[in-house]
Order: structure tokens, then C-alpha cells, then sequence
């Protein structure tokens, strides 16, 4: 039985990524902020073991993976993160944008680096969730500098990490969701959370060791850095 681990697993895709792999048999561990508040979570049907994870708090991160062991990991799926101050340049909110930093950039990657054993035992894949709103040549609105900048830092480290694990048997990827039906997205967003998901776990699938480190689309399509 394969095993992901899926973190921000108490809503919208992260929630999805559970229902859609629990329902095919996986092996699963979800990581939420509170599992008081995951009902729906504990609701899923499968085997799917809930466990607290505070993003914010690294050090908490690297006990966690230590409270692992060297149990194989065939898909880490690192999906929480936070929207954010919505301001642009002339709107910083210093703080908040530190926090969303440190939760969509520094914390995935620390979790990520202390998770390669786990990983390699398996000869899995690492998927972040990052978003097009990251890329860089792509910026034609400006606005929500918090938010894109942690991406833009996600997609940097995670696309650094499949250099230094080039020719281990791990395999990496930042995937843009789409425009999802979330608390996040809002009501008016284009695709629904089943759908972005079902699409993203056929890039997953498809996903070889010669595309490590590639920026895609839900449907796999390549983003500009």
C-alpha cells in the first residue's frame, strides 16, 4: 500500500487530495493545524492518520519527520499555505508578508529536506503547491506582493532542491491548481477542488525523474519562471 503525506488537509485541495487517495486504497497522512477543527478530515473513509502541524513553527517540522522514522514516503504533497496581505507596493504590511514567506516558502522546504530519507525510500515524488501567481515573467497585474513573492521563493527553492537531489531517486514539482472553488479562491473561481485535484494526480502520475523540477500547470502544462 503506497503512502502520501498530505499537509493543509482540513479544506479545499489539500481535503480533496485526501478523499481522491484514500478512495484508491493509499496509505495516508494528513497534517493540519488543528485536527479539533478537521472534521470533514476525520470524516474520510480509508486509512487516513490526522496529525497536528503548525507551518510556522520549523523546529516543530523537523520533530515531526523525526517522529516518522524511516517509514517510506512515495508522494509528499506539500499543500498548505496562506494568501496573505493583499497589498501591492505602496500597500507593505511588513509582518504578514514575513509570515507568508515563512508558511508558503521556508516552511515546505523544511519539511521537504527533512523528509528526503522517507522519500528516497520509496523512490517517490515531491509536489508543492505553488500557483501561477509565482511566476515571475508572467506579472502583467502586480498587487498581492506577499503572496507572489513566497511562491516566487517557493518555486526557487524547490527548483534548487531537484538540482542538489539530481540522480537520487527522488522526483520534484511545483503545480499551479488553477483558479479553484476554495475559501481561498472564492465562490467565483473556474474549477471545482475534485477537478484540479483528479488533474493534478494524472501530472503526478505521469510526473518522470528527467522533468524534476518543473513548474506546471494542473494539466501539465510548463509555467515561466
Amino acid at each position: 500500500m503506497p503512502t502520501v503525506l498530505v499537509t493543509g488537509a482540513n479544506r479545499g485541495i489539500g481535503l480533496e487530495f485526501v478523499r481522491q487517495y484514500a478512495a484508491e486504497g493509499w496509505r495516508v497522512i494528513a497534517t493540519v493545524r488543528d485536527p479539533a477543527e478537521a472534521s470533514e478530515l476525520k470524516a474520510v473513509a480509508g486509512e487516513v492518520r490526522v496529525e497536528p502541524l503548525e507551518m510556522a513553527d520549523t523546529a516543530g517540522l523537523e520533530r515531526f519527520a523525526r517522529q516518522l522514522g524511516a517509514a517510506p514516503i512515495d508522494l509528499l504533497i506539500c499543500n498548505a499555505g496562506m494568501s496573505g496581505p493583499h497589498g501591492g507596493t505602496e500597500d507593505l504590511e511588513p509582518e504578514g508578508w514575513l509570515r507568508t514567506l515563512a508558511v508558503n516558502a521556508v516552511a515546505p522546504t523544511v519539511l521537504a529536506a527533512a523528509l528526503i530519507p522517507n522519500v528516497e525510500a520509496a523512490r517517490g515524488k515531491m509536489i508543492a503547491i505553488s500557483t501561477q501567481m509565482g511566476s515571475i515573467a508572467d506579472n502583467s497585474s502586480g498587487g498581492f506582493m506577499a503572496y507572489r513573492t513566497s511562491k516566487a521563493a517557493l518555486n526557487a527553492a524547490w527548483f534548487s532542491m531537484s538540482v542538489d537531489l539530481k540522480g537520487r531517486p527522488v522526483t520534484i514539482a511545483m503545480l499551479h491548481p488553477g483558479w479553484v472553488q476554495t475559501d481561498m479562491g472564492g465562490p467565483n473561481a473556474k474549477i471545482s477542488p475534485e477537478e484540479s485535484v483528479s488533474w493534478m494526480r494524472r501530472v503526478i502520475d505521469d510526473l518522470m525523474p528527467d522533468r524534476s523540477g518543473a513548474f506546471l500547470t494542473y494539466r501539465g502544462e510548463t509555467l515561466p519562471w
